[in-house]
């Protein structure tokens, strides 16, 4: 509790500081000036601070020390003792670049900062010269409207006036432009209309004053009259170009001595054509040199004869369509032939060119194709009328010449004779296209040798579905011409396949052909990969070709990118004519992420990732595993079935020796030596005993055997010393066998 007391009296000892320094300081006691509160932009600025120690309350006995700002950045000055206890501080600014800023003086004591001072300093140019002065009289009003272009911006306040003098009165404020525009009217109690002025514009700064050049003229030399008014246009007498028209000017300037222009054009056609030297103040005016059976828009102006007279503006339009006249001119005719099955008529393919509008003379109502030209007292016959640009039609074989003309509601034009050729003649030496605009094409060839009459120059442009282009050809009368310009229907982005064919005198040339682009870019699309095959060493890829009509140019090549998990990237450039690519040097047993990149000359396109995985071991290999796995296999089974059929594997390999002693031979005994004690071999001789005689003994007669079998064989008994005897021959003889 204690501390915060004492806490309490210094915290209101500082706030009573500030608050003593605030209410007295700034106003009396410190005190900033500066060289110039207005320089140039980019010199030096000089200010001083003085601080007057007495005078400030708070700071009696002390030392004030004096630090600067300049706007929110810190600058330092050097601080010295002045007059009496003043504390004084100077500053230079060596360049100041800030078109505007405020240079803040500050008092420090005890730790705390006061501004006690303010300057505020801008920096500019001396104003530029104004220029390209005009004026312009205002009839309605009779007052007097100039213009002018400011110089360049100075950065600080500038006062713009218009100032205007008589060879009578000097120079006065004629007026003053507001809102920072660079135009203002000179009132007419200022003016004088038939005599010559001059007018000129000043501006000034603070830094100086600056004013454009003097222009001399008389007031009513550069009024802008109102437009004249087009009365009537009629077109002179049949089978010529000329109209008359006929024009009335303003009231206003009906005593003035004028000059008038006249423009014309058809509506669709954004060009004027501009008549002149027009004088007078209304009468009418002849105008030739029209396309017949046109519709045209006619507009006049005038001015004063002076040198500095402006223009009015341009009457109302009228609408005028000259008179008609029958087509003049050739028409461009291509055509194809072939024979009907029969071989006795003649299929005719006709296109021609529309006229232009210089030689349809007015709206052509059809054309007409006859098998002959017109004579008197004799009609062709026709065997096609009509307002297409194309037809079909069938003619006697033999037929060479057929005779095409168009007509409209002045008449029909003379008819041009079109020569159906056969015979086949030399093609161009070579052909090539480039772009001469986003829609168009230069055509360019090599002429062959033989003289050539004309040439046919045919476009389609390339898609999925081929469509037929009826006005997509032209015709080349200069035999001598080895270039052409092609603009009808050409669309950026998209190929055209061009041909160009030759005319002889009596024959037709075959094609050459070529493709082309107006403009390329990036394919909309890229192929989709696809895996073919695949081991562990490398993976076969192969993809379909971009169709044509999402290319967008000619595909320069592809880019095969593949990357493993481990981000090791590589890629391969392949031709354009191959659609598949073999990755080699690959590691087994890994995942790689591949995709495809299609490039033209006006970009790239990448397309999807395919995912693959290599494989652990080759198809040899994997043939020779499986190979070793099925020998292994089989052995083993053939083990098993040994193990299985032991018995007769042992009876296959080591037959079994009967026993004897279990015979049937050693258990049987004849009738004849039944009586006959056995002799049994003594204890004492383990030995077997030793066969010294063997007898055969025949069945004693009428005794019957026992019975084996059926085909028993006759039974013979052997008798052995020692009382074995061995009965039945099978056993015998096994047992002589073994």
């Amino acid at each position: 509790m204690a501390r915060r007391g004492v806490g309490t009296p210094l915290l209101l000892l500082r706030l009573s500081l500030l608050l003593l320094l605030r209410l007295g300081g700034t106003l009396s006691c410190a005190s900033v000036e500066v060289g110039s509160p207005v320089v140039p932009l980019g010199s030096a600025v000089t200010a001083s601070c003085s601080v007057r120690s007495r005078l400030c309350r708070g700071l009696q006995g002390g030392r004030a020390r004096i630090s600067w700002m300049l706007d929110n950045e810190t600058v330092a000055g050097s601080q010295g003792r002045g007059a009496g206890d003043t504390e004084v501080s100077n500053l230079t600014l060596p360049q100041f670049n800030r078109t505007q800023a405020k240079l803040w003086c500050w008092v420090e004591w005890n730790g705390t900062k006061q501004r006690v001072g303010l300057a505020e300093i801008r920096a500019g140019y001396p104003p530029a010269k104004p220029s390209n002065l005009s004026c312009l009289l205002n009839l309605s009003d009779y007052g007097l409207t100039c213009r002018w272009q400011p110089g360049a911006d100075s950065h600080l306040p500038t006062s713009v006036v218009l100032k205007c003098s008589t060879s009578r009165a000097p120079a006065v404020t004629g007026c003053t432009p507001q809102g920072g525009r660079s135009h203002c009217t000179v009132p007419r109690r200022l003016l004088q209309l038939y005599g010559q002025m001059e007018i000129w514009v000043a501006a000034s700064n603070a830094l100086g004053t600056a004013e454009s050049e003097r222009l001399r003229l008389d007031p009513m030399d550069v009024a802008q009259l109102e437009p004249p008014a087009l009365r009537s246009i009629q077109s002179m007498p049949p089978q010529t170009d000329c109209v008359t028209l006929a024009w009335a000017v303003a009231p206003s300037s009906a005593h003035m001595e004028l000059w008038c222009e006249l423009r014309y054009r058809p509506p669709k056609d954004p060009n004027w054509v501009l008549v002149t030297g027009i004088v007078g103040q209304a009468g009418t005016a002849q105008c030739c040199g029209l396309l017949f059976g046109t519709p045209y828009l006619f507009q006049m102006r005038c001015r004063r004869h002076s040198a500095h007279g402006h223009w009015s503006e341009w009457s109302a339009a009228r609408n005028h369509t000259t008179h008609e006249k029958a087509p003049t001119g050739k028409l461009d005719a291509w055509w194809s032939t072939r024979p009907d099955p029969a071989g006795r008529r003649l299929e005719v393919q006709l296109r021609w060119k529309a006229p232009r509008q210089r030689e349809a003379n007015g709206r052509l109502l059809g054309y007409r194709v006859a098998l002959g030209p017109r004579r008197r007292g004799r009609e062709p016959p026709t065997v096609c009328n009509t307002s297409d640009t194309h037809c079909d039609f069938t003619a006697p074989a033999g037929t060479r010449r057929v005779y095409l003309s168009a007509y409209n509601a002045a008449g029909e034009s003379t008819a041009t004779e079109v020569l159906l050729l056969e015979r086949k003649g030399q093609p161009l030496a070579g052909l090539r296209a480039v772009p001469a605009g986003e829609r168009s094409l230069w055509v360019h060839w090599e002429a062959p040798r033989a003289p050539v009459a004309a040439y046919v120059l045919e476009w389609q442009r390339v898609a999925s579905e081929p469509g037929h282009c009826s006005a997509c050809w032209q015709m080349e009368r200069n035999g001598a011409a080895t270039s052409a310009l092609i603009q009808d229907g050409i669309e950026p982005f998209q190929r055209y396949n061009i041909s160009v064919c030759p005319l002889y005198k009596d024959a037709i040339g075959t094609p050459t052909h070529t493709a082309a682009y107006s403009r390329q870019k990036a394919p909309s699309h890229a192929p989709k990969l696809h895996l073919k095959s695949i081991s562990k060493a490398h993976a076969e890829l192969c993809w379909d070709p971009v169709a044509v009509e999402l290319q967008n140019g000619f595909i320069t090549n592809y880019t095969i990118f593949w990357a493993n998990s481990t981000a090791e990237v590589a890629s391969a450039v392949v031709n354009s004519s191959f659609n598949s690519f073999i990755i080699r040097d690959l590691k087994p047993s890994t995942l790689y992420k591949v995709h495809i990149m299609a490039s033209t000359v006006g970009g790239s396109t990448n397309g999807t990732s395919l995912t693959l995985v290599t494989m652990v071991l080759d198809d040899i290999e994997i043939q020779i595993l499986f190979l070793t796995l099925g020998l292994i296999f089989v052995l083993l089974t053939a083990l098993m079935i040994c193990f299985q059929k032991n018995g007769r594997v042992k009876q296959q390999f080591w037959p079994s020796v009967p026993d004897p002693a279990n015979s049937s031979l050693g258990k049987w005994v004849p009738a004849e030596l039944q009586q006959e004690p056995p002799q049994v071999p003594s204890a004492k001789e383990p030995a077997l005993a030793t066969i010294s005689t063997v007898t055969v003994l025949e069945r004693a007669a009428g005794k019957q055997a026992p019975i084996w079998g059926k085909d028993s064989p006759a039974e013979t008994t052997v008798a052995f010393p020692g009382g074995l005897q061995i009965s039945g021959a099978e056993e015998l003889h096994d047992f002589q066998r073994c």
